[in-house]
Order: structure tokens, then C-alpha cells, then sequence
């Protein structure tokens, strides 16, 4: 009897050491926090719409075993909420309704999105037009797998980004921006500078004539208008010294990119007369220098020059030019030797050598001249020759 009465002594106080165990247990937080798991718990019938989680440390909770997937955060007031140290690398974005939460609010610039899996949320249904992108820091983001083709770029305000049309003040219409240009002026595109230019495309001797032959042209003005004087001709160095020249001025114009017109006046010493000019200069295929100009005389007399010329390079300096000419009048003037037809044919031969950066060009040439047609009778009649030829030895310079 003894025995047994010792033993349940012993027995309750057993108990009672154990039972105050447990509540010490209970009682320490650290024993609470370690033991107690929520991933059971059903929260979608909580109403945490009252709580404020503001003042709540959930820097050491594990939210990677929360099913929040049933739970209204549209009511949730996170405003004051610190995001950025909450670790939510491991949680499932894809099935959380976010498209009646407000962001405009949210403060995200100290978050990390680099490690945020957005592959699997749908963007289209979210509002992002209070949002403020400038403050964010995407440059970790991989969008490589983000699937933006539902997304509505329609209403998003981007007319802070830089880009469209530069303000109608931003540039001086002189170009100037305000500083002076100096004593030089202001400055002028090549195009819209008047211009001179003097050629002498011939000044040579023919020695079997005893006369001096010439072409000369000058021009002033744009490249896309000029006023051109041009002159050509012979002197007699013998006899009378007689001079035969044919001189115009005219209003000069490009037609096409090888191809300029001309119109103007014209005087002609050889039967004395005055004329209206037109003509086409250029450059035909494989640089052919052609020209042909017309001449209305005042006694209704048509005159027609048609030259053309190519200059052979045999070296940078040494020129080879060959050059035909044709004369041809409408109708026949027996006063000055002109016979209806074709009246002239010449041809001239250079060798030509450039120097002084290409402006001088010394040469010497042979030159052909023959009648054709009713000129060559008409010629023999009044014992002039109908052909002849000569040594010719002269310049070419330009300025």
C-alpha cells in the first residue's frame, strides 16, 4: 500500500512538470514563430480591410507558401507599405487579379524588378497612365519574355520623351544663333554668288592667211542664270586689215544637266547687220563638245552654226583637240559671197600643253577651210580660193 501511494505521488508530480513545460513553451516567441505554419489556412474569408500593416515587420515572413490567390487586395490600403525589403522572387504573380488595384500611388523606385518573373501576367487589363516610369530602374529587366502584344500603347502620354519636331525658334533663320559674323560678312552658298568668268578658247596665227583668228566668251552671273558675251572672228595682219566678226549678247540658262540655252542679239561686221540669236551648248555622249546657234538678220536673212570639238588627254598635260565647223544660209546674198546651203566647212587640229594650273595652254594646230555647195562656183568667179590650209600657232587661256 505503501508502494502504490508513492507511486502516485510520483506520478502527479510528473505530470505537473510536464504540463508547466508545455506552457513555457507556449510562452516563448521565438518557439511560436519557428512552429506555426499558415499554408493551411484559409485567408479568403479574412477581412484585413480595417488592419493596418503599416506598422508590421514582414521583413522575416515566408510568403513563398502563402495562398493568396482567393484574397481581395483591391480594398488593402499599401501606401505606406516598405516593398523593398520584401523578398518576392519566389511568389506566383500569374493568378493575382491586379487590375482594379490602384499603382498611381505606389512607390517602386527602390525595388528590385530584376529577379520578378512577369512572363506569365497578363499587362493588357492594367492601368499604368498615373504611373510615373521616370523614377524606375528597368535596366536589369529582361523583356525579352514579356508578351506586350495585348498592350495598348494608344493612351500612353509620351510627349515628354525626347523626339518630334524642333521648335520654329530653335535655329536663327541665318544660321547665325545670335554671334556676328565679322568683317568677312555673312556668308553665301556657292549657288547664290554672282560669278565671272572670262575664256579665250582661241587667239591664234594662221600662217598661210596672214590673219589672226580668235573666239572669246565671258559670262556673269549664278549657275542657274548668266548674261554671256561672246565674239569670234578674224583680223587681216596684210592689205586693209580687214576685220570679220560676229558678236552677240545673250541671256544664258541651263536646260538640262549637259545641255544650256541661249537667247539674245547679235551683230555681224561682214554684211553689217544686226540679228536676233538663239542657240544650245553642251556636252553630248562621251564628251563631245557640240554647239549650234541660229541668227535672224534684220533682211530676213537665217544664218545656222553648228560646231562640235573633243579633247583627247594623252597625258595630264599634253592635249590632243580636233575640232569641224559648219556654215549654212536660207537664202543667197551675192553682195557678201553668201550662196543658199551650206557655205563653209573648216577643221583645226591642236596639240595643246597646260600649264599654270590648266588656265594657260599654249598650242599649235593645222587648219583646213573649203567652200561647199553654190559657194565654191560663185567663190571661183570672183578669183578667191575655195580651199586652203595652214600652220596655226596661238593660246588658250581662261581666268
Amino acid at each position: 500500500m505503501k508502494i502504490h501511494k508513492v507511486g502516485l505521488r510520483f506520478a502527479g508530480v510528473s505530470s505537473l512538470v510536464l504540463l508547466a513545460s508545455s506552457f513555457a513553451n507556449a510562452a516563448d516567441p521565438s518557439t511560436v514563430k519557428k512552429d506555426i505554419t499558415m499554408s493551411g489556412m484559409d485567408h479568403s474569408k479574412m477581412d484585413m480591410s480595417d488592419m493596418d500593416h503599416s506598422k508590421m515587420d514582414m521583413s522575416g515572413m515566408d510568403h513563398g507558401c502563402m495562398d493568396m490567390s482567393g484574397m481581395d487586395h483591391s480594398k488593402m490600403d499599401m501606401s505606406g507599405m516598405d516593398h523593398g525589403c520584401m523578398d518576392m522572387s519566389d511568389m506566383d504573380h500569374s493568378k493575382m487579379d491586379m487590375s482594379d488595384m490602384d499603382h498611381g500611388k505606389m512607390d517602386m523606385s527602390g525595388m528590385d524588378h530584376g529577379s520578378m518573373d512577369m512572363s506569365g501576367m497578363d499587362h493588357s487589363k492594367m492601368d499604368m497612365s498615373g504611373m510615373d516610369h521616370s523614377k524606375m530602374d528597368m535596366s536589369g529587366m529582361d523583356h525579352g519574355s514579356m508578351d506586350m502584344s495585348g498592350m495598348d500603347h494608344g493612351k500612353m502620354d509620351m510627349s515628354g520623351l525626347q523626339g518630334g519636331k524642333a521648335p520654329a525658334d530653335a535655329r536663327s533663320p541665318d544660321y547665325s544663333n545670335g554671334v556676328p559674323y565679322g568683317r568677312y560678312g555673312q556668308p553665301m552658298m556657292m549657288g547664290d554668288m554672282p560669278l565671272w568668268g572670262v575664256s579665250v578658247e582661241q587667239l591664234g596665227y594662221q600662217f598661210d592667211d596672214d590673219q589672226i583668228n580668235y573666239e572669246v566668251d565671258a559670262w556673269y552671273g549664278k549657275d542657274e542664270r548668266r548674261l554671256a558675251v561672246r565674239s569670234e572672228g578674224s583680223v587681216e595682219t596684210k592689205d586693209d586689215k580687214k576685220i570679220d566678226s560676229l558678236t552677240s549678247l545673250a541671256y544664258w540658262k541651263p536646260l538640262s544637266i549637259f545641255w544650256n540655252g541661249e537667247a539674245g542679239v547679235a551683230y555681224d561686221t561682214k554684211n553689217d547687220k544686226a540679228a536676233l540669236m538663239a542657240g544650245i551648248v553642251g556636252t553630248a555622249p562621251y564628251f563631245v563638245e557640240t554647239d549650234a546657234r541660229a541668227y535672224l538678220y534684220t533682211d530676213g536673212q537665217v544664218r545656222l552654226d553648228l560646231g562640235t570639238a573633243y579633247e583627247w588627254r594623252l597625258t595630264q598635260r599634253w592635249v590632243v583637240r580636233p575640232e569641224v565647223g559648219l556654215t549654212a544660209f536660207s537664202k543667197d546674198d551675192t553682195d557678201n559671197g553668201i550662196a543658199k546651203g551650206f557655205n563653209d566647212f573648216d577643221a583645226e587640229v591642236r596639240l595643246m600643253y597646260e600649264t599654270l594650273n590648266r588656265q594657260l595652254a599654249p598650242y599649235v594646230g593645222v587648219s583646213y577651210e573649203t567652200a561647199l555647195g553654190s559657194a565654191r562656183g560663185q567663190r571661183r568667179q570672183e578669183n578667191e580660193s575655195v580651199d586652203s590650209s595652214s600652220l596655226t600657232a596661238g593660246v588658250k587661256f581662261w581666268f
